[in-house]
């Protein structure tokens, strides 16, 4: 058996560094093909492109970042050759006599012959200001953001990070592109394959059950060498794939083929984000299968996991957009899905006819009716351990790292004050949103509705929920994000500590103290306190995943949902082996 396992763990490696090899593989020539079919010769940005391309045309490149180097450098002399001559000179601010900014004095400042819908554009970005004493400063200010960022996007393809990707992912020439399908095999289905022969021979070489098996003392799993390097891949991962998504295109191409298969489409860096995140889960939650196999609750509750992000989360949204109706996660709900009412998304579900409205009205429905139904019910497990995608990454690919959780009072201290600060931000965001989209008003008492959602996307949607979130899995625990980011979490978690039914019972008669409860509690919850006095444990943090239960030697603990008591005070003392879900005779009587 431990040969087996060698021979998976040295395949899975070997796969996993020739994927990480891909990185180098790929050789780029741009050409005024490739440029035209990614601009569109139609487009008058076309010609601001091509003369700055022209000394790097058919000219063939072997390393990645030489070529993007030269692609940002044509994007930023082309935008500069676009700015001069469309963009709006910051002496019209001086120009300006009132007192008060009039949308009549604004039309008078538009420039000669300047296009209309340009001027549109700009008149939408700072409508905010009508009405409010005139400050030329900050009017400077809002033309040179019109010019460095509306206005590229807004005439549709010198947005820098956008075009640089698409133009590098159709530059990829050579090795790599032709034989795609035999670095799919090797880096997926072969490192699968790795993974299995070493997580399967555990069934037979080690008993059922969790124990204290070192993990303190692994350089994986408390925060040593190896744990290191996984989190600076990790944190690495995902900036790269926020903020500089053209160094990931030889990834990208490699699942170019996977992408058409299923959406009909050529893949984006969501793609292949959305495809490793899957693999991860299944190839985890095998581990997980594994690991958890003396425990059907657990069993389940993997599948389940795996089940939601394959075919809600990755499979079902992609053959939508296949089938020409709006992308759209079925699992997925406000305010975790913060965009959820952004103007482009309601009008993209509006868009899509009968399909597209029920969409809107099923994830209206889903965190107006089903959260709070659903909540008191079973708890906030039934959307954090059985059906979210972050929860589902961190119970499987995260579940080595769950004894990290810091359980001091200082933490569950910042923990109430941080995920509950993030769900305010995200209703204060959300309502300035639905202000604009309503009025068509872009400022509320002086506060750029846009400036706001950039500032939640860029701190809570991409810092905080995937660098923060995941990357410091090897370094904080596998619940970051849910303990200290997620909004729809703290907004379960109301609901689960004050009107809910879920709760894990506790006989505090039978604790012998050995901690093991608290030890793998991925929320940082002391558990032992609560089983030595015999307390419910009716916590907004804890999201029910049943693993303090699983490793207690003495069936101290057991997941039930009960008569709505008051959830204040401690509960019956009740006797329990598991984590099996059902009502015991006892806190029936209670």
């Amino acid at each position: 058996m431990k040969i087996i396992q060698r021979i998976g763990l040295i395949l899975f490696l070997a796969s996993l560094l020739i994927f990480v090899a891909v990185f180098s593989l790929g050789r780029f020539s741009l050409t005024t093909q490739v440029l035209g079919e990614v601009v569109g010769k139609a487009n008058p940005v076309y010609h601001f492109l091509l003369p700055h391309a022209e000394p790097i045309l058919n000219k063939e490149f072997s390393n990645q970042f030489s070529f993007v180097s030269e692609l940002n450098r044509i994007m930023e002399n082309a935008n500069i050759d676009l700015i001069q001559d469309l963009g709006i000179s910051e002496s019209v601010a001086d120009e300006y006599t009132s007192d008060v900014f009039t949308s009549e004095g604004l039309q008078a400042l538009k420039p000669e012959g300047y296009p209309d819908s340009l001027w549109r554009n700009f008149e939408d970005q700072i409508s905010w200001m009508i009405g409010q004493t005139y400050n030329a400063d900050e009017f400077k200010k809002r033309i040179r953001e019109f010019n460095h960022h509306d206005l590229v996007i807004g005439y549709g393809v010198l947005n820098t990070k956008d075009i640089v990707f698409q133009l590098t992912k159709a530059s990829t020439v050579g090795f790599l592109v032709e034989y795609r399908w035999l670095f799919i095999f090797i880096c997926f289905i072969l490192s699968g394959i790795g993974a299995m022969l070493y997580f399967i021979p555990q069934l037979k070489e080690t008993p059922a059950g969790i124990k204290n098996n070192g993990i303190f003392f692994h350089a994986a799993t408390n925060r040593g060498w190896i744990g290191v390097i996984t989190g600076t891949f990790l944190i690495s991962f995902y900036v790269v794939l926020y903020w500089f998504p053209e160094y990931l295109t030889n990834w990208v191409v490699l699942v170019d083929p996977l992408s058409r298969a299923v959406s009909g489409n050529a893949a984006s860096q969501w793609f292949l984000y959305g495809f490793l995140y899957t693999v991860a889960m299944l190839v985890m939650g095998i581990r997980m299968l594994v690991k958890y196999r003396h425990s059907k609750y657990q069993q389940v509750r993997t599948v389940s996991v795996m089940f939601f992000q394959t075919a809600f989360a990755f499979l079902i949204p992609e053959i939508l957009v296949r089938l020409n109706q709006p992308y759209f996660d079925f699992k997925n709900m406000w305010p975790l899905k913060y965009d959820f009412f952004f103007e482009w998304n309601i009008a993209n579900h509006v868009e899509g006819g009968t399909l597209g409205m029920f969409m809107l009205v099923w994830g209206i429905l889903l965190f107006t009716v089903g959260v709070p139904v659903l909540t008191y019910f079973y708890g906030k497990r039934w959307y954090c351990s059985w059906v979210c995608g972050c929860g589902g990454l961190a119970e499987t690919l995260g579940d080595p790292y769950r004894q990290l959780s810091d359980r001091t009072l200082k933490a569950w201290r910042i923990e109430r004050w941080m995920v509950h600060s993030v769900l305010v931000f995200a209703v204060v965001m959300t309502g300035l949103t639905l202000y604009t989209y309503f009025t068509q008003s872009y400022s509320l008492l002086g506060v750029s509705t846009y400036d706001v959602q950039r500032l939640y996307g860029f701190l809570i949607g991409a810092a905080f929920a995937g660098v923060v979130g995941t990357g410091f899995y090897p370094f904080m625990g596998n619940r970051v994000w849910c303990r200290f980011g997620c909004p729809l979490a703290a907004y379960l978690g109301l609901v689960q500590k004050y009107k809910s039914r879920f709760r894990i019972t506790t006989n505090g008669g039978q604790c012998i103290s050995c901690g093991n409860c608290s030890t793998y509690c991925e929320m940082g919850i002391d558990v032992r306190a609560y089983a030595q006095k015999g307390q419910n444990i009716v916590r907004s943090s804890c999201v029910g995943c049943g693993i303090c239960s699983q490793v207690c030697p003495r069936g101290v603990l057991r997941l039930e949902n009960g008569p709505d008591v008051d959830r204040t005070q401690a509960g019956p003392i009740v006797f329990g082996n598991d984590g099996v879900i059902k009502l015991s005779e006892e806190l029936y009587n209670h």
